[in-house]
């Protein structure tokens, strides 16, 4: 997936936004304040992803270009590399980051999507 086809899905996410809170080469999407995407414009072949504790373990250990993400809490965060990954893939994983996301979000932010 190109880096304008995940920006293009990304966006596409009920209340989804894009920023550069980091630098100005740091893409960062978000969802109630939230980051659940993000992707170097420098690097852009490497996205990182929220998923669930139990789950990131099991894609690392299935997909050799799952690695746990650079500047993210580990525990949380995978780094997908987007050439080596289906496009289909790529995007249930960043449904299931968004979701995520989601779920830790309150009512009152929820109503406000």
């Amino acid at each position: 997936m190109d880096i304008e086809s995940l920006r293009e899905y990304c966006l596409s996410k009920k209340g989804a936004d894009e920023s550069f809170p980091f630098d100005d080469e740091t893409l960062v999407f978000k969802v109630g304040g939230k980051i659940f995407a993000c992707i170097s414009l420098n690097q852009p072949d490497c996205l990182a992803l929220k998923c669930d504790s139990e789950r990131v373990i099991e894609l690392r250990e299935r997909y050799s270009y799952i690695q746990p993400a650079y500047h993210f809490n580990k525990k949380y965060w995978n780094q997908i590399r987007l050439s080596m990954a289906g496009n289909s893939f790529v995007k249930e994983l960043i449904d299931h980051s968004y979701s995520e996301v989601l779920k830790k979000l309150t009512k009152k932010q929820l109503s406000n999507l």
